[in-house]
């Protein structure tokens, strides 16, 4: 197979652009084509070092033709590790114009932007290993808050995350910024129901992993310092507005409250959710809960 990429030219608004364009904010469109944009040097440099699929490259037209033409160290060297470690991935020279556009900034021009393949969205893609922690967000319904959660379970030893019921979409260009790129480091994956789940907890505990779930819930029976985090567990937190659906609550075996004062009744949804994979990391260091 030749390492030398397909190159495409787009200085005008034809139908590769809209599909583009299309991917910004039409879910079903991004649902459809199997694709969304990455923006921003740190999630294209993730989605590159994690081997992510990529579909194309976009780069401004004035600098598409050649690598040494890039503005920036960075940008050179991902364009040609693209090149030879995913040579089928598309090199496409955009109008500055039009790349603005895709990269939703008024003024700056974007070096790279990147349009990436949407994986299958299997339970089965999250190793959870003999005492893995996964997070379930259940119907979050701000993309910025879906970003924030999948980067603080990457940053607290988190094995995935599952996005279950009608929820905002984890491909929306605002929660892959607001992963800051742990979209690409952490397996991700929307379901539908809590059932899928759970059928995939039920096989866990069958093979021998004694998984337990825990859900968060500012009227929850026990302070989340005193609940021992540091076997294998899915922690659930529940929408921004409602909380956890009842079929989550139902299948918790514990519901777990953050002990919180001040005049603020209740915490955003993924700081909560970061609160507690704080102290399942804490857990986890020193051995034991409290």
């Amino acid at each position: 197979m030749s390492n030398t990429p397909r190159r495409l030219h787009v200085g005008a608004r034809n139908a590769r652009f809209q599909q583009w364009q299309a991917l910004l904010d039409n879910r079903t469109k991004r649902n459809q084509l199997g694709e969304f944009l990455v923006h921003g040097v740190r999630p294209i440099t993730l989605a590159v070092e994690h081997g992510w699929p990529l579909r194309a490259l976009l780069s401004p037209a004035s600098r598409a033709s050649d690598a040494s033409e890039a503005t920036s160290e960075w940008a050179r060297r991902t364009t040609e590790r693209v090149r030879a470690e995913q040579p089928d991935v598309e090199h496409v020279a955009v109008a500055p114009e039009l790349l603005r556009e895709l990269g939703e900034k008024a003024d700056d021009l974007p070096e790279l932007l990147a349009v990436a393949r949407i994986p299958a969205d299997r339970p089965d893609r999250i190793d959870v290993g003999t005492d893995g922690l996964v997070v379930v967000f259940d119907r979050p319904a701000n993309p910025g808050n879906i970003g924030t959660m999948v980067r603080s379970a990457d940053a607290f030893g988190a094995r995935g995350v599952l996005v279950t019921g009608h929820a905002a979409d984890v491909y929306d260009p605002k929660a892959v910024r607001a992963s800051t790129g742990s979209l690409f480091a952490l397996p991700t994956v929307r379901v539908a129901a809590p059932r899928e789940v759970l059928g995939w907890v039920a096989d866990l505990r069958a093979g021998g992993v004694p998984m337990q779930v825990v859900g968060t819930d500012e009227a929850g029976t026990e302070d989340v310092d005193r609940v021992d985090l540091t076997g294998p567990t899915l922690l659930v937190v529940g929408n921004e507005t409602r909380g956890m659906s009842a079929a989550w609550r139902e299948a918790c075996d514990i519901v777990a409250r953050i002990p919180a004062g001040g005049a603020a009744s209740s915490l955003n949804a993924a700081v909560a959710g970061t609160v507690v994979l704080y102290e399942a990391g804490r857990q986890r260091r020193t051995g034991a809960p409290g």
